[in-house]
């Protein structure tokens, strides 16, 4: 399945970003672990050489210095792949920057399936999981290049720790440059709607809707919400879909364990039990390839989410 790609990689567009904000904010440091070209640093380093460091592969020495310019006043950027952000410097990010509240803001690249023919060691398929666990932390996962330009800039304001969740490759385009974030907020792209609310975030926002889209053409009305952040969670978004729909489909670039459909599941199961049915990766180890055939690969081919989402829908009524 083809949509029209972004023109730059979520990657370069937080390099766009963090530029900018750098050329406003000189305690912006950016430290990397010989990530510095792959994870969007490039540009800030040419221009602001001094604030930008490479400190090699040693990501738990880059989450402990950027700790360090926090602690110091300053708002330090760290950027690794999703398997090291997550699971490598994880006792780092609880410890030494969560628990004091620092101002770190953790950017993981090659995230979902977007690692491709790297294989399952590269590939970033729990990361969300694992970070929603850490008490203090912001969780945000951006959708294509436009989002994340914005995303970027919105929790460079942020004063606290923050996990951003980037790709490598050209995302299918969903947004253009008015796109609106702030965290802790959904944003509703399909308002209406009875039968059905699909909550999707990532690298498949676009593959929602046309799925969403090929449903509507049998009949059915399904409301989408894309929630950039899972942690917090819009709870009040998410409620209100419950009480209107029933239903509520989760479609995410993750393990479907402690993701995003488990964030939703957790809060419907205290605040209104709903039937949730949940699309991602389904707690398995993947294989090696292009992003997007990957993507198709392990369900989220527009007619496999689809008939996915029809079936909860018919089991519902």
């Amino acid at each position: 399945m083809s949509f029209e790609k972004d023109k730059i990689s979520t990657r370069e567009a937080f390099g766009n970003a963090l530029l900018r904000k750098a050329e406003k904010n000189e305690r912006i440091v950016a430290i990397a672990a010989d990530t510095t070209k792959s994870m969007g640093f490039a540009q800030m380093e040419k221009k602001f050489p001094d604030r930008v460091i490479n400190l090699g592969i040693g990501e738990q020495n880059m989450a402990l210095a950027g700790a360090g310019v926090a602690a110091c006043g300053g708002k330090a950027f760290i950027a690794t792949y999703a398997p090291f952000a997550a699971m490598r410097i994880l006792e780092q990010i609880r410890t030494f920057i969560c628990y004091p509240g620092l101002d770190v803001k953790v950017i993981s690249g090659l995230a979902g399936l977007s690692a491709g023919s790297e294989g399952v060691t590269h590939q970033g398929l729990e990361d969300v999981s694992v970070m929603r666990a850490i008490p203090g932390i912001v969780v945000v996962v951006s959708a294509d290049a436009a989002s994340t330009e914005v995303i970027a800039e919105k929790i460079t304001d942020y004063q606290g720790p923050v996990y951003l969740r980037i790709g490598r490759n050209l995302n299918d385009r969903v947004f253009g440059p008015d796109y609106a974030f702030e965290i802790g907020k959904a944003n509703i792209l399909k308002p209406n709607g009875k039968d059905a609310a699909v909550i999707v975030n990532g690298a498949v926002v676009k593959r929602a809707l046309a799925a969403v889209d090929a449903l509507a053409g049998k009949g059915y009305g399904i409301r989408v919400i894309e929630m950039p952040c899972v942690k917090p969670l819009d709870e009040e978004a998410v409620l209100a879909a419950a009480k209107d729909t029933g239903l509520v489909v989760t479609v995410e670039e993750n393990n479907i364990l402690g993701g995003l459909g488990g964030a939703v599941a957790e809060f419907l199961a205290d605040k209104l039990p709903t039937r949730v049915k949940r699309l991602g990766i389904q707690d398995k180890y993947t294989e090696s390839a292009d992003h997007d055939v990957l993507l198709d690969a392990y369900g989220f081919l527009p007619d496999d989410l689809a008939a996915e989402m029809e079936t909860a829908i018919k089991a519902k009524k």
